[in-house]
């Protein structure tokens, strides 16, 4: 038994590194660029790089440029062959559509609740911390009105009161100070005063009877860093009479502490916006724990700082941190409900949880139930496309074996019925390919034979066009320069079709060629190609044909018709009323019947028309009359000649274009039978007024 070998995709020919850098166009720019790189390096080790040239720097920007277009290249190039590899096969594509199918979009809902949960807890976080903050500012706000108050009933006792003050809140802030400044200039003071000096006067920015404010103290070395101190100032007395008391406290490493433990956030530094290089320092009060998110766990609040001495105000950036778990539990406590003995928020938690585990379960069961899926799906393609690869190979017995009962089990046996039939068909598909080949052949020749470019002949505006149907039929036009300011003008229509046509195409050429530098006479040069060409054609085969010689110094145009399609004449400057068929007497070229060349010569006319500007001569074949629409109807001489009267005025060009979408518009979608072949002339140069002569 043969071994089945998978086929694999063409490998392109393998280049080695040297092949990319030296024979591809991003290697030759990678090693351009990484040299000017490495000699401007040298040259910053060799001299001061601040007395580096600008020029220098320039291509140093032009390298780096050019490395990242490189390398942006090479980059590219290696995600096409890696692509081209790994998804030949049908499998992995199943298996990457699921993957972008199921599981991109569920990471990008987890991504996006990751998100959404991360702003909430930082501005939870932010929340929580500001509010405790707020406790702080206002313990100070009520100590400072208590001394106050006391200091006014009883100003003899104001080292008694701040003492009373003081021992109340020593517990819960270890740090605070207090000062009272009276009247005279004399200060009471407790407290340890170690972060800020005892102020010996009150601001005159400060208006209010209570004034509670955020002192920011700048750290030593630490540039932009600031310590906080919570101060209230209340007024003793009317207006400030009585003097004032004034109380601090600090945030040290205690009150941030205890603001970590009342609040679950961490106040890891503060940073003064103002100050450029600030750095970050974190609260010794208490270990900092592992970072264990980047995307949570971080948070940042801002708090207006006021300068003591001038009241100018602005706001400084906290940086905060705290743990999930923590902020949770802060968040959760003031949820006393229980469930069998379990706070309501812990079991909602539960429920959230066994709901993401449920999730996942699900999310791998549908990924191995899709895995198990496309595995089935391409083993039966892969089985299919071994049978096309037998059949490309010339083995018609070859038959699929696949089992399932499916629109794939069906495909196979299609497949195995058309293996059946298959050699008829390849023998069908050669002859219609060898009759191609015959029309395209003969398709060519018919078209070389045509003229090729504009046509260069001052006086006339002339244009022409040749719409091949689909089978190669045997229209033919063409044009002579027979003298000074004479030009032959040829149309014909060759009977039958294929390789013969073309063949009596160019013989007909060659005729003409030769025989219009000879014979001046249209109907004299129609006779001597009727008595060549009557020779060679078979019996069953003619050719319908008008030739004229447009003489622009003598103004007219003389023409022969041998059984072809009239000439439409349309004078400019519109004395006939319309276009006018030119069909003067004669029969068609090539008739092998006895007497044929006689009876030609005796039926032949010639026949003269004297031209002016703005005359418009048309010669067709008979597709453009013999133009059928789906009801079998042909678009006929009259509709022609109409056209060609209401659209006489346009350039050559245009009425081209007119009567093309005219008979467009009557076929509709019926099939083009035969070529369609036109000649337009329209008179440009000034000639003598028109009148037409028969000979």
């Amino acid at each position: 038994m043969a071994r089945r070998v998978t086929p694999r995709p063409a490998a392109a020919p393998q280049m080695t590194a040297w092949d990319l850098l030296l024979r591809t166009w991003p290697g030759r720019l990678f090693l351009i660029a990484a040299a000017l790189k490495f000699i401007i390096a040298v040259w910053r080790v060799m001299i001061d790089p601040a007395a580096l040239p600008a020029i220098a720097r320039a291509l140093s920007a032009a390298a780096t440029v050019g490395l990242a277009i490189a390398v942006g290249v090479f980059a590219w190039r290696l995600f096409v062959q890696v692509k081209r590899r790994l998804l030949w096969r049908v499998r992995r594509k199943l298996i990457l559509s699921y993957i972008f199918i199921g599981v991109i979009p569920a990471l990008l809902i987890l991504v996006f609740f990751l998100f959404a949960g991360s702003l909430v807890f930082m501005n939870v976080s932010a929340y929580l911390f500001k509010d405790g903050y707020d406790t702080i500012v206002e313990d100070t706000r009520l100590s400072a009105q208590a001394a106050a108050t006391e200091i006014a009933r009883n100003p003899a006792a104001a080292a008694e009161t701040i003492q009373r003050v003081h021992r109340i809140r020593l517990p819960r802030y270890p740090a605070l100070s207090i000062a009272y400044i009276a009247p005279d200039g004399h200060t009471e003071t407790l407290g340890p005063w170690k972060t800020l000096p005892i102020p010996p006067a009150i601001p005159g920015w400060i208006k209010d009877e209570v004034t509670s404010m955020s002192l920011g103290l700048p750290v030593r070395d630490a540039p932009g860093e600031e310590d906080l101190v919570v101060r209230t100032v209340v007024k003793v007395g009317p207006g400030g009479s009585g003097g004032a008391v004034i109380v601090d406290i600090p945030l040290d490493d205690q009150v941030t502490y205890r603001l970590h433990d009342t609040t679950g956030v961490r106040l890891e530094n503060v940073s003064d916006p103002r100050v450029d290089g600030a750095t970050t320092r974190t609260s010794t009060a208490q270990p900092a724990a592992p970072s264990r998110s980047v995307f949570f766990e971080k948070s940042l609040a801002q708090i207006d700082i006021r300068d003591w001495e001038t009241g100018a105000l602005h706001r400084d950036t906290l940086a905060l941190s705290y743990r999930l778990r923590e902020l949770y539990n802060h968040l959760s406590s003031a949820q006393s409900m229980r469930v069998q003995g379990m706070r309501l928020s812990d079991a909602l938690m539960f429920m959230l949880v066994a709901i993401g585990v449920l999730f996942l379960i699900i999310e791998a069961a549908a990924l191995v139930m899709g895995l198990a899926l496309a595995r089935s799906i391409t083993s039966s393609v892969h089985e299919l496309f071994m049978g096309t690869e037998r059949v490309r190979q010339g083995d018609f017995t070859h038959r699929i074996n696949i089992e399932s009962r499916d629109q794939l089990g069906e495909l196979a046996d299609s497949f195995n019925q058309m293996t059946g039939s298959i050699e008829n068909l390849l023998l069908t598909a050669a002859e219609k390919k060898r009759l191609e080949e015959e029309l395209r052949i003969a398709r060519q020749i018919q078209m070389s034979l045509l003229p090729r470019g504009p046509l260069d002949f001052p006086g006339i505006s002339m244009t022409a066009l040749c719409v091949p149907a689909r089978e190669v039929g045997g229209d033919y036009y063409d044009f002579f320069h027979v003298g000074d300011r004479q030009l032959g003008i040829l149309i014909a229509d060759v009977s039958g079709k294929g390789t013969s046509a073309a063949l009596y195409m160019a013989e007909l050429k060659g005729l003409m060629l030769s025989l219009s530098q000879i014979y001046k006479s249209p109907r004299q040069l129609l006779m001597e190609v009727n008595r060549i060409i009557s020779e060679n054609l078979d019996t069953r085969s003619f050719i319908t044909m008008t030739y004229g010689v447009l003489d622009l110094n003598a103004g007219t145009m003389t023409f022969a018709r041998a059984g072809h399609t009239p000439m439409v004449f349309l004078r400019g400057d519109g004395t006939t009323g319309g276009a006018q068929s030119l069909a003067p007497s004669g029969i068609v070229v090539g008739l092998r019947i006895p007497g044929a060349t006689e009876k030609f010569s005796d039926l032949l006319e010639e026949e003269q028309v004297k031209l002016h500007t703005g005359d418009v001569l048309v010669l067709y074949t008979d597709g453009i009359t013999e133009a059928m629409n789906v009801g079998q109807d042909l678009f006929g001489d009259d509709r022609l000649g109409r056209l060609i009267t209401e659209h006489g005025h346009l350039d050559t060009g245009d009425l081209r274009e007119r009567i093309l979408r005219e008979i467009e518009s009557f076929v509709g979608g019926a099939d083009q039978h035969d070529d369609m072949t036109m000649i337009l002339i329209k008179i440009e140069e000034p000639v003598v007024v028109a009148q037409r002569v028969a000979v």
